[in-house]
């Protein structure tokens, strides 16, 4: 009998399922890898999974991944300090090679591996291929030179849309290029929010190591189910979205600026935390729209 029940529960999760299935088939999503389902092997076989699952039943995801983490591990067995301005990694030109070498060719490539392994045809590129993404140099906020840190000024969908339009799933390193073909290390969640507005997503997903936005960083029940962009920038001014969440929560708002339907900031330490935000009533993350909707 429980083995019946459970058989049921599934069946039950299937039909909560078919409404967000019928209304979101068709449409791009794009995921932004990263943190803790990077390095865990149990939540990166889970992410995959859910990335197969929106291409199979009929969704377009486009994933772009960090890896800050594998970065600053490969500068330290090559013997090469690691540093930071509040933050911000300090990004020569051979530190710049290391972190294109690990970003593209190491991450990038597992990926695609792991997706075609169970049947998902994908494409590794870089911002650099077909200049997709185009860059020019970042300083921080206090006018510092941060080396070869890139900020996007402009996302070439040609080549993302060719692979789309042909039935793969585009796996981005946030590797982009300036019109003297410098290249440049970018933030993962900046070219995810840029990626996602010039595709016209329907959604951008956020893989992170908390369980949403919260009202109290300290108190993992205080999350946020839904907001607006306008209650993120009162949260914002009041100081209860504050610290690293900021950025993310920018990249957010800058994200439907652009026309991206919702904004996902989701725990990626949770197995399958892609598909239960998407295809069930509650979520389990934050979702940011520009107005009250679901």
């Amino acid at each position: 009998m429980k083995n019946l029940e459970q058989e049921i529960l599934k069946a039950e999760v299937l039909v909560e399922a078919i409404p967000f299935i019928r209304k979101f088939a068709g449409n791009i999503v794009v995921v932004k890898y990263g943190g803790s389902a990077m390095v865990d092997e149990k939540l990166r076989k889970s992410v995959v999974q859910d990335i197969a699952m929106l291409k199979y039943i009929g969704l377009n995801p486009v994933v772009v991944h960090g890896g800050g983490k594998e970065i600053t591990g490969m500068l330290a067995r090559m013997g090469k300090e690691t540093v930071f301005l509040d933050g911000l990694r300090v990004t020569d030109k051979e530190t710049a090679k290391i972190a294109e070498m690990v970003l593209s060719g190491s991450i990038g490539k597992d990926l695609v591996e792991d997706l075609q392994a169970i049947g998902i045809p994908s494409v590794g590129i870089s911002g650099k291929d077909g200049r997709t993404l185009l860059a020019s140099k970042k300083l921080d906020e206090k006018g510092r030179d941060l080396g070869f840190v890139g900020k996007i000024d402009k996302v070439d969908t040609t080549l993302l849309k060719t692979l789309l339009n042909n039935g793969f799933v585009p796996v981005l390193s946030p590797v982009g290029v300036d019109d003297l073909s410098q290249t440049y290390n970018i933030n993962a969640d900046y070219a995810a929010s840029a990626v996602a507005g010039a595709l016209s997503a329907q959604k951008l997903i956020f893989l992170t190591d908390v369980e949403g936005i919260l009202k109290d960083k300290n108190d993992p029940s205080s999350i946020l189910r839904f907001l607006t962009g306008n209650q993120a920038l009162d949260f914002i001014a009041d100081g209860t979205i504050n610290g690293g969440m900021i950025p993310k929560v920018q990249c957010c708002l800058d994200a439907l600026e652009k026309g991206v339907q919702s904004v996902h900031v989701l725990d990626g330490r949770m197995p399958h935390a892609i598909l239960l935000e998407i295809f069930t009533n509650k979520g389990i993350g934050t979702m940011v729209t520009a107005e009250e909707n679901r």
